[in-house]
């Protein structure tokens, strides 16, 4: 593990998520690492804050989407895509780094989102419910962006917690 991780911001000034648990391959060159860190921090903060951004900060421009769910646009337009109706309908969400672990040109990072439904997800109207599911990303990075990104949500909890189907 590295010594005491450095806060990075963008000119939004937006603080990047720290993860409470950070393991890092000791024979990665520490530039190398250090850029990894940051750019996976730059798109979990965009996961966390909606701030449209530190996703393009984030994302190569030739970004691919490994697991891309059916209905969603491949590249950089995907995840921003998919961050609007979460954040209509959770609009007080908001993600936490539990790990992340760096080794090759991959960073995991797992993934906590919390939250209350308060708004509008396909034909529910939220009436508070506590939203709390973990997430599960692999990012592929190559020159300080995530080119690659496999990744699997706990859509189960979820949409029990949205009341899509029942418990």
């Amino acid at each position: 593990m590295f010594s005491a991780p450095v806060i990075y911001t963008l000119a939004a000034d937006t603080p990047l998520l720290e993860p409470h648990n950070l393991i890092v391959d000791r024979s990665l060159p520490r530039e190398q690492a250090d850029a990894q860190v940051i750019a996976a921090r730059r798109y979990d903060t965009f996961w966390n804050t909606g701030d449209e951004a530190l996703a393009s900060a984030a994302l190569a421009p030739n970004f691919v989407d490994k697991t891309l769910p059916t209905g969603r646009p491949q590249g950089v337009a995907g995840p921003l895509a998919a961050s609007k109706p979460i954040r209509l309908a959770i609009a007080d969400i908001r993600c936490e780094i539990e790990q992340m672990i760096v080794a090759g040109d991959r960073v995991v990072a797992h993934l906590r989102f919390r939250g209350h439904f308060t708004g509008r997800f396909e034909q529910i109207q939220g009436q508070g419910q506590t939203i709390n599911f973990i997430a599960t990303d692999i990012y592929c990075v190559a020159d300080g962006r995530v080119a690659e990104n496999w990744h699997i949500e706990d859509n189960l909890t979820l949409q029990q917690e949205l009341g899509l189907i029942l418990r």
